[in-house]
């Protein structure tokens, strides 16, 4: 079976990617978020306000001084004059510090609040990507997930804990103000009209481009996590074929249309800040204009004109904060909806209620298809009994792990039923499946724990006494008893390093300890070296013993001393037999064993 090096790299490259959330669902989880913490919302709310409140009395008491003065030049008591200014010093001054006390509580609230939150949509998080049904995070690449566990989890973090805050904040501050500038002098604050167009139209503008825009940034910001994550799990073949060029401009490409996105959003902040700054700004100017003929024409004092500017003035803090944090809520937003987008995703399985009510495996016209209308598996059926050893062999492609994963219950056939002791394998619930049906592979998780905790993982209860028992038929039981504490010793990352094997024997061990009556074993040696593929071999057989066995043959040596061996080629089973009968039928079994034996007609056995 030939693969062009176009092929493979299409192959390496074709992934789907995990669901983003929706407008309405993201205003649901917001909506859901508000509620759960009305209580603390409120109260947070409130102290902002009052803060932003007592910031405002400064225009008002100097707008009232200003009066004060122009009264004073026009022939008023000098001493009444002065008594209100040293008031109105003594009210500013006490403005001043009631406004720190309040934003200093307030904020320590604000924060509070954000990190309760953040916490919750994080522990959310972890939630619904640790129940992501198996099969969609294979096909949509790990890239995806780890991008949005990492880049979006960061980005919604920084919005959550300051962005989200700020903006309540400032849009609270920028309302009084406004109130306070047209309770003040009406007729004045009217020059905030006159940016009312710009905001509007330029915010108007830059929202519509910008949700889209952002969304497509994470996105490819995704797309870079996992093309480099490709090429890190592939690199073998990536070696093998000589595609290190094309991977390369695969990289280069993806980091451009990431750039051009970048460029995107950039340019819309560019176009946007400066309208909103003008929005802000003219009518300060207009107001000073404006104000200077009402007070012409007595329409308005010099103070209201005088504080009227100062209330615009100090607009531009709350605004230029709301510009900076919106933007970066359009960050925030994006995230959010990656985030929340994995809740989307359909489960694989119902739960149905069924028992298995024995050890037997049943495949019934079994169908599977990857992508729709590019099926992989076309109507097989497979029959198992109780401890009976069963072989897959077959070409490259031809469906074989495929087949192993849907006896595994890793994800659901698209067509027909698999059925474990009678019951549907995606009808039982995914803890009692695991119990009943385990899937081997080459991966060998060491977490960074103690050796016993490593092992009891399926089985968290299990006491010392449980955990030797599982590690002593995979032989491991002489080297865990001579780590320097035992069982209780670290192992992985932060304690005593394990060998290959080591790993290798603690994974079955699990295994041995969750007693599944069924295992799927994909080649689980096939990425060891020789040494450490015959101690593992070896430390297998004492798993096997007396469980129901399939065994992805990819080498045939696996395959010999089944009891039954399945040939399956182009996604169907065309043999079905002991090894002997299918070298006696003279079939495709017997020519794939010829060819593995370097050509003998009739290899003995």
């Amino acid at each position: 079976m030939s693969t062009t090096t176009e092929g493979v790299e299409a192959l390496l490259d074709e992934r789907t990617t995990l669901p983003v959330a929706d407008r309405a669902h993201v205003l649901r989880d917001v909506r859901r978020l508000l509620r759960r913490h009305r209580r603390p919302g409120l109260v947070m709310m409130a102290l902002h306000s009052g803060a932003a409140l007592v910031g405002l009395a400064g225009p008002w008491l100097l707008g009232g001084l200003v009066d004060d003065v122009v009264a004073a030049a026009r022939g008023a008591d000098p001493a009444a004059v002065l008594g209100d200014v040293d008031r109105t010093v003594v009210l500013l001054v006490a403005a001043v510090v009631a406004q720190a006390l309040l934003a200093r509580v307030a904020r320590y609230r604000s924060l509070s609040l954000s990190e309760e939150v953040f916490a919750e949509l994080r522990e959310e998080f972890l939630g619904r990507a640790t129940r992501l049904p198996l099969s969609v995070v294979e096909q949509a690449g790990t890239g995806d997930l780890v991008s949005r566990t990492t880049n979006d989890v960061d980005a919604l973090s920084y919005t959550v804990r300051y962005g989200a805050p700020a903006i309540l904040v400032a849009s609270v501050t920028a309302l009084l103000t406004v109130a306070a500038a047209f309770l003040t002098g009406p007729l004045v604050a009217l020059a905030v009209v006159v940016g009312l167009p710009g905001l509007l139209v330029g915010t108007r503008w830059y929202l519509r481009r910008a949700a889209a825009g952002y969304a497509a940034e994470r996105a490819w910001w995704g797309r870079i996590s996992t093309t480099l994550g490709e090429n890190v799990e592939n690199v073998r073949t990536v070696e093998a074929l000589a595609l290190a060029d094309q991977r390369v401009r695969l990289v280069d490409r993806v980091i451009g249309e990431t750039v051009q996105r970048e460029r995107y959003t950039l340019g819309l902040r560019l176009r946007w800040f400066p309208t909103i700054e003008m929005s802000y700004l003219l009518p300060v100017v207009v107001a000073l204009v404006w104000g200077g003929h009402l007070v012409r024409h007595d329409l308005a004092s010099t103070g209201q004109v005088a504080a009227v500017v100062l209330y615009l003035r100090q607009l531009v803090g709350p605004v230029n904060e709301l510009l900076i944090w919106w933007d970066e809520l359009q960050v925030g937003q994006a995230s959010f909806a990656r985030v929340v987008g994995l809740a989307t995703v359909p489960p694989d399985r119902e739960v149905s209620g069924e028992q298995a009510v024995s050890d037997d495996v049943r495949a019934e016209r079994v169908g599977y298809a990857y992508a729709p209308g590019r099926p992989v598996l076309h109507d097989v059926s497979l029959s198992l009994e109780p401890g009976e050893r069963l072989a897959v062999v077959g070409p490259t492609g031809a469906g074989k792990s495929t087949l192993g994963r849907l006896i595994a219950g890793i994800a659901p056939p698209t067509s027909g039923s698999v059925r474990v002791g009678g019951a549907e394998v995606t009808g039982l619930p995914l803890e009692a499946m695991r119990r009943q049906v385990a899937l081997v592979t080459q991966e060998r998780h060491v977490f960074s724990a103690s050796l016993r905790d490593n092992v009891a993982l399926p089985v968290p209860e299990a006491d010392d006494g449980a955990v030797e028992a599982a590690l002593e038929p995979v032989g491991a039981l002489g080297w865990v008893r001579a780590l320097p504490q035992g069982l209780a010793t670290t192992v992985g990352e932060n304690g005593v390093e394990l060998s290959a094997a080591q790993a290798q024997q603690v994974a079955l061990a699990r295994l041995v300890l969750a007693d599944p009556h069924t295992l799927v074993l994909d080649e689980a040696t096939s990425l060891l070296d020789p040494n450490t593929a015959r101690h593992t071999e070896r430390s297998l057989a004492g798993v096997l013993e007396g469980r129901t066995t399939v065994a992805i043959a990819h080498r045939l040596h696996t395959a010999h001393d089944a009891d039954r061996i399945a040939v399956v080629e182009g996604g169907r089973i065309t043999e079905l037999g002991t090894h002997h009968e299918l070298v006696d039928a003279d079939g495709p079994y017997a020519s794939l064993w010829r060819s593995w034996h370097g050509g003998q007609e009739r290899p003995p056995g």
